[in-house]
């Protein structure tokens, strides 16, 4: 069997490189409140100042959207607004999406040679207090509670997330943690977004939730992880082990039907490998499909419809979704707010870029709020469960010079 291995979720060629700085300017330039960038394999977004915000109402948000992009061409006069911004992992809870100013443009950062220049870590790891919710014994008790549950057949999957709360005497220096996050992994999906006067959602995913472009689409589930090691040989020898960890392609397989069966119904054509391949980051392996399809009817289909008959997937929340989610509301001692929600943006064509919100932090003040889950079945143990969630954290912790 042949593997392959990508750097990200939809990277499957060597790109070519770009005039030097076209997409790191976009990234230098970066200022937090009045600014949202989104950078993906294919392309960077820098937003400046918001035309209009997106009204919290009963009215479905898809039509929200469309009524709020409809009436900024009628204002501008441009063809095409964007609408960017994050929305919340609860349906209920109010979105973060706005319609900017203007918009400028780039190739992917990958593209960019510039990249590959590091960013100092400003200030110390001891500026840092670092407390952990729950603390990891609580943590693991909560996933072994989930496992018995599921061992007596309550449920199938639960995703359990925990939080770091980070706290300096100084608010961070975002634009620097930024960059730092955009060197460490340029092939994913770079991010910073207000989400609140005063608080900044800001990541690094490598997970594309859906993706649209006329009526191609595409989705990359990622289920099933494995830290990366600092050791050549070892870090192969995770790689291949978790290609054939029963426990893992089983989470791994779960997902990918869920998301098949969520999108089928838009498609004309669906198309979803066998087998999972690798992704990898810098901190993590994950086991990934990428499913395409073409839609039945782009014209009525949007970028955003396809994320709402997605979210929540197994891989963020767990299966049953209503069973999982009460098991999240009673185990984890926190509201999740954006993290396992979706960041992005769409057009007024229905094109877009929707991505899982993870590998994130809101930062609000000198506070910074960390979060990660690990997907929990019946064959999990609360110690691997456990480690996992310290494996994802270091990608921020990297980005802040901060420890556990």
């Amino acid at each position: 069997m042949t593997t392959t291995v990508h750097e990200s979720a939809t990277e499957t060629t060597t790109p070519e490189l770009t005039s030097p700085g076209a997409a790191t300017t976009l990234l230098d330039d970066y200022r937090p409140a009045t600014d949202r960038l989104i950078a993906t394999p294919h392309h960077t977004l820098l937003a400046h100042g918001t035309l209009a915000e997106l009204p919290h109402t009963d009215a479905p948000l898809t039509a929200r959207v469309r009524d709020l992009l409809n009436e900024a061409r009628r204002r501008t006069g441009e063809p095409q607004p964007l609408v960017l911004g994050a929305l919340p992992f609860d349906p209920a809870a109010p979105p973060a999406l706005a319609v900017p100013e203007r918009v400028r443009r780039a190739p992917a950062l990958r593209t960019d040679p510039l990249i590959a220049l590091p960013v100092p870590v400003t200030g110390d790891a001891a500026d840092w207090q670092v407390r952990e919710i729950p603390a990891p014994r609580v943590y693991g008790d909560a996933v072994a509670a989930a496992v018995a549950r599921m061992r007596a057949g309550e449920f199938d999957k639960v995703v359990l997330a925990r939080t770091l709360e980070l706290t300096a005497p100084h608010a961070p220096d975002l634009p620097a943690m930024l960059r730092r996050l955009a060197r460490r992994d340029p092939s994913g999906y770079t991010f910073a977004v207000p989400t609140a006067p005063g608080r900044t959602l800001i990541g690094a995913s490598p997970e594309l939730l859906v993706a649209r472009r006329g009526a191609q689409l595409t989705a990359n589930p990622l289920a099933g992880s494995a830290p990366r090691s600092a050791d050549l040989a070892e870090d192969v020898r995770r790689a291949a082990a978790l290609l054939e960890s029963p426990k893992d392609l089983h989470e791994h397989a779960v997902v990918v039907a869920a998301v098949r069966e969520a999108l089928a119904p838009f498609c004309r054509t669906i198309d979803v490998p066998e087998r999972p391949t690798l992704v990898r980051t810098a901190a993590m392996w994950h086991l990934s499909t990428t499913v395409t399809g073409e839609l039945t009817d782009p014209d009525s289909t949007t970028a955003l419809d396809l994320a709402g008959a997605l979210h929540p997937t197994p891989a963020v929340c767990g299966t049953p979704t209503a069973v999982a989610r009460r098991v999240i509301a009673e185990s984890e001692p926190f509201d999740r707010g954006a993290y396992t929600g979706m960041v992005g943006w769409q057009n007024a064509a229905g094109d877009g870029d929707w991505v899982v919100t993870i590998r994130c932090a809101e930062a609000e003040g000198n506070r910074l709020r960390l979060f990660a889950g690990a997907g929990v079945v019946a064959a999990s143990s609360p110690e691997a469960e456990t480690a996992e969630t310290g494996a994802k954290f270091r990608t921020f912790l990297s980005a802040v010079g901060a420890a556990l």
